[in-house]
């Protein structure tokens, strides 16, 4: 009965993608918290203000049963003013977020284009839509341009879903937001934008790479709530209509046990923190530039520009190996294998957080340029 379990886990192992848990092990290079918020002070006292005035630590059902509690209401209604929305609506998780957009509010008769690496969690989202999604080459506007006319010309009349990332999690690099807001709104198509790697540490109070396009009736943002802010769950902001519809239509949403109270109380003294934060990102921006001029001089990396930096090897072993020798030095680096990525494309995704110093950084970048001279081609 379990054999064929057996085989396909013997099969990643036999081609080097066999996935473990491992426990949390020397320098932080390795996590989302980019702000070091997960285990401050700040979020520390949050939660237990919350626990002080009675808010549970359970919703003990859906939204739409007894499960809507007051601190997802003032999130949300606080989160739609921080970031410039008509509404919002909070989800336990960013994946489930963006799954749940994906999976309701396109029709049968639109047309989903989709950045080509768009996270798994869109890709579910698409999966499970009613919509056809065809991807286009990486931030290449003229492609979707291209994909629009061609729809347009086969008799497409439904509405267009243009989805894409402004900081993308496993490369580093930012999307060309304002060409993609000009073509979707001279298309008649909806802009969805996925902030999770930038809400907290870019834009104005921390409001991501997109704070600009925020209110715009054919823009659809997601903040996650479990990486800059150190907390959990996931924010979509939306047009007031489409947070009624995605309430009523929404089976993620209509379904679910709904997020902890004291979660929610703990994103919402996240949004007061960061808010003032041009200090920690500041400090943040001091690091990304000081690590990309050392990877420059000591490893002839080009710099990605921002706090996800990654070092691409190619083959999946070798990313493997250079994973443990870097973590037998004493940093948690991981290494990134296909599905995640490209075929070819096995690489280190190294994050810049707060969670270290400048001087960890430099010495993990010259351990780095070291351990690559060393590697076997």
């Amino acid at each position: 009965m379990l054999d064929r379990y057996a085989q396909d886990i013997a099969g990643l192992a036999a081609r080097g993608r066999l996935r473990a848990l491992a426990p949390r092990a020397g320098l932080d290079f390795a996590s989302n918290d980019y702000l070091a918020l997960a285990e401050s002070a700040e979020l520390a006292a949050a939660a237990r203000a919350a626990l002080a005035r009675g808010v549970p630590v359970g919703a003990g059902g859906s939204r739409l049963l007894r499960g809507n509690h007051p601190e997802h209401e003032a999130l949300e209604k606080e989160a739609a003013r921080f970031f410039g929305a008509e509404g919002a609506l909070y989800f336990s998780a960013g994946f489930t977020a963006n799954e749940a957009l994906l999976s309701t509010a396109p029709q049968r008769e639109d047309f989903i284009l989709y950045d080509a690496l768009a996270h798994a969690s869109a890709h579910e989202g698409m999966r499970l839509a009613r919509a056809p999604n065809a991807r286009f080459a990486h931030n290449d506007v003229g492609a979707v341009e291209d994909a629009i006319r061609a729809w347009r010309d086969s008799g497409g009349r439904g509405r267009l879903w243009i989805v894409v990332e402004s900081l993308y999690s496993m490369d580093g690099d930012k999307a060309p937001l304002d060409d993609f807001y000009a073509l979707a709104a001279r298309s008649d198509a909806f802009l969805v934008i996925d902030e999770a790697h930038a809400t907290g540490v870019y834009g104005p109070g921390g409001r991501g790479l997109a704070a600009r396009l925020e209110g715009k009736d054919n823009v659809i943002t997601l903040h996650t709530c479990g990486k800059a802010l150190g907390v959990a769950g996931g924010l979509l902001c939306l047009p007031r209509v489409l947070r009624d519809f995605m309430i009523n239509r929404c089976r993620p949403f209509i379904f679910a046990t709904a997020p902890s109270p004291i979660v929610a109380a703990c994103v919402r003294a996240a949004l007061k923190i960061i808010e003032a934060a041009d200090d920690r990102r500041a400090e943040l921006v001091s690091r990304i530039d000081f690590a990309g001029a050392e990877l420059r001089r000591l490893c002839a990396i080009e710099p990605s520009g921002s706090q996800i930096q990654p070092i691409i090897v190619g083959a999946d072993v070798r990313a493997t190996t250079l994973a443990s020798r870097l973590q037998t030095r004493g940093y948690d680096i991981r290494a990134i294998r296909p599905p995640t990525v490209p075929e070819g494309a096995a690489r280190l995704r190294i994050a810049l957080t707060l969670n270290t110093r400048k001087e960890d950084v430099a010495r993990m970048i010259a351990h780095l340029g070291e351990e690559l001279a060393r590697l076997e081609p």
